[in-house]
């Protein structure tokens, strides 16, 4: 199962995959690619690091969505990837891309969808947003992107508490390092356990 994971910043969630990887935890399926919307990024060098060919497609380099898109497939495509884990990427994926790989991309989202989710959710904007409700819960979720930003089907979910005194960023790091790093692996090894049983029933 060949799987290629979209990033956009400093690869956190990406090393969560390689180091799931390195253990055996993620063993159905294999890291082949990895591609940023953004030049000079640290994920870039966190794959680089671990054996993974990188891509960059700039998002600014391109005219359109359309044009980006079809940048994106061609690696996708090239590279036979069967698997998209977004991990940190920032670009919304339009409806035309996500009904070719159905229920073949993933998405880990730092709140407990359907909290604080959907377009404009992102990075600390969600646990700002987290903090000024007053919630004592949130957390992350793994799920399957479709044409809906965050709509699509929940695969896992990990609750995290919100503590007296927290920031944003500080509830971001405890969401990362207490949820996001420990589903996206687990989620990622489940869907591709899964497209490979489907592949073998044909």
């Amino acid at each position: 199962m060949r799987i290629a994971v979209l990033v956009s910043g400093g690869g956190t969630n990406l090393q969560a995959l390689i180091d799931a990887q390195n253990s055996g935890a993620l063993h159905s399926g294999r890291l082949e690619a990895v591609i940023s919307s953004k030049p000079d990024v640290y994920a870039l060098t966190r794959a680089a690091n671990a054996g993974i060919r990188t891509y960059t497609a700039s998002r600014k380099s391109f005219d359109s969505r359309e044009a980006f898109e079809a940048r994106l497939l061609e690696i996708l495509e090239r590279e036979q990837i069967e698997l998209i884990v977004l991990a940190g990427f920032l670009c919304i994926l339009s409806p035309a891309f996500t009904a070719r790989y159905p229920e073949r991309i993933i998405n880990v989202h730092p709140a407990l969808i359907p909290s604080f989710c959907g377009e404009g959710f992102y990075g600390l904007r969600v646990h700002e947003a987290a903090l000024e409700k007053g919630v004592k819960v949130t957390g992350a979720t793994v799920h399957f992107v479709n044409e809906i930003p965050d709509g699509g089907r929940i695969i896992a979910q990990k609750a995290v508490c919100v503590e007296d005194g927290d920031t944003p960023e500080r509830l971001q790091k405890r969401v990362m390092e207490q949820a996001e790093w420990l589903i996206l692996p687990a989620a990622a090894e489940t869907v591709s356990r899964q497209i490979a049983e489907r592949k073998n029933e044909k």
